[in-house]
């Protein structure tokens, strides 16, 4: 790692309004992740995992606090400039794949890139190459409904790189898949990681992802606590 900050956040505070009462979920969070960086956030279901992983993403504002992509500050800029940088900056992966079912593997792969307006040539040579890498060379042509769990989470994968991306987020990225394959998508984020020194925040309940994690922290109670990592 170069302490090249990715994605960050100071005094993240965040609350809703229930009825006439206003509700703290988060209160003054900082977080940094660094550019090839595989951190964890877990914390139990309710404690605001994915409403964090929101605000990181720009799918949702802040109260108060400042997060940053890139340098860039989500809050100072529009939504479509947000829609922009997020195809351009970032990758996504749930815990439920999410893939076009009437398309092929290729062509969920391919999505990502087309939208940015990348050559198509280009673009197919990209998603075959990252399709490779994650062990789907010979399964391209197929729809998500010929595949099984781990190999359509193998192919949201792949398109969360489609654009080469500074960070992935993952929100409970095996929580769906049984213990093999689970094992199995954990060392392929490894190593796309160590391949292409990219940022990786995963979002999860299982402590047991923590022991190959750079760094982890709790969620709990609208605070962030460091777990392990370099200021641990």
């Amino acid at each position: 790692m170069n302490n090249q900050i990715v994605l960050e956040c100071h005094d993240l505070s965040k609350q809703y309004q229930d009825g006439k009462q206003l509700v703290d979920v988060f209160d003054s969070i900082d977080f940094t992740l660094q550019k090839g960086e595989i951190s964890a956030i877990v914390g139990a279901s309710g404690s605001g995992k994915t409403t964090l992983l929101n605000l990181l993403a720009g799918l949702d504002l802040a109260t108060a606090g400042e997060v940053k992509l890139a340098q860039v500050s989500w809050s100072s800029i529009n939504d479509a400039k947000r829609s922009k940088m997020r195809n351009k900056e970032m990758g996504f992966v749930y815990q439920f794949h999410h893939l076009l079912a009437e398309f092929s593997a290729l062509e969920n792969v391919l999505m990502p890139m087309w939208i940015a307006k990348m050559p198509r040539a280009k673009a197919a040579e990209r998603a075959k190459e990252l399709l490779g890498q994650v062990g789907l060379a010979d399964r391209i042509h197929h729809k998500p409904s010929q595949l099984s769990g781990g190999e359509r989470q193998r192919v949201a994968i792949a398109r969360a790189l489609a654009n080469r991306p500074a960070c992935v987020l993952m929100d409970e990225p095996t929580g769906n898949l049984d213990e093999k394959t689970s094992l199995e998508i954990q060392r392929l984020i490894v190593d796309l990681k160590n391949r292409y020194n990219m940022a990786f925040l995963v979002v999860t309940h299982d402590e047991k992802m923590l022991d190959w994690m750079d760094s982890a922290y709790r969620l709990s109670q609208g605070r962030l606590t460091i777990l392990k990592g370099l200021n641990a």
